[in-house]
């Protein structure tokens, strides 16, 4: 958190954190009010003094999940060629680290399911944090001189966001076979080598 935060944003910046990781953890259903606020070690009733309700905070989390993501991306697609930014990011985004932080990691493989019955608010947030993603991938594909980007990285979303959420469901053996596969396959498709 920021030195120059009020200690009211950063009680917010703290309650966003907890509830980003609980949803991402159990779900938007999974974060009850009580709960929340006895994780970010605050008392029940400051809550209402940061979120209009439940729905309000949902819709901040997404934010929060998504300002994640949008670091995650940047970090490796801001900086380098497009070639080894998005190879840094594949290797990164089907990792076994990311497979296993799911505290941390992207929303989507995590809430894509549910997303659609999330409060409104939250519904329209989570659209855009993919509409900014997949943005991200179409600017570097671009940089790489593929043909239609846009297209290219709403399928390379896909399978990205496919191949982390078969592999949360297998077992540790199984899921790293998955991903390497994933990442070779991925990088093959648009053009990258599978080892920088």
């Amino acid at each position: 958190m920021s030195e120059t935060m009020t200690p009211k944003e950063r009680t917010r910046a703290r309650i966003l954190d907890e509830a980003a990781k609980a949803m991402r953890e159990k779900g938007a259903d999974g974060i009850g009010v009580a709960a929340l606020m006895k994780r970010a070690g605050l008392t029940h009733g400051g809550f209402y003094a940061h979120f209009e309700n439940r729905d309000d905070l949902v819709a901040h989390a997404v934010d929060r999940m998504f300002g994640d993501s949008d670091a995650m991306v940047r970090r490796y697609l801001t900086g380098n060629e497009p070639a080894r930014g998005m190879s840094l990011l594949i290797d990164y985004y089907l990792s076994e680290e990311a497979r296993r932080r799911t505290d941390v990691g992207c929303p989507i493989p995590s809430l894509g399911g549910e997303s659609s019955r999330m409060p409104e608010a939250a519904r329209q947030r989570f659209a855009q944090g993919i509409a900014a993603f997949r943005a991200a991938l179409a600017k570097a594909l671009a940089g790489l001189g593929a043909p239609e980007p846009d297209v290219l990285a709403a399928s390379v979303l896909a399978e990205m966001v496919g191949a982390m959420t078969l592999a949360r469901t297998l077992d540790d053996e199984t899921a790293s076979i998955a991903l390497r596969a994933s990442r070779e396959q991925l990088k093959r498709r648009i053009g990258l080598p599978t080892a920088l």
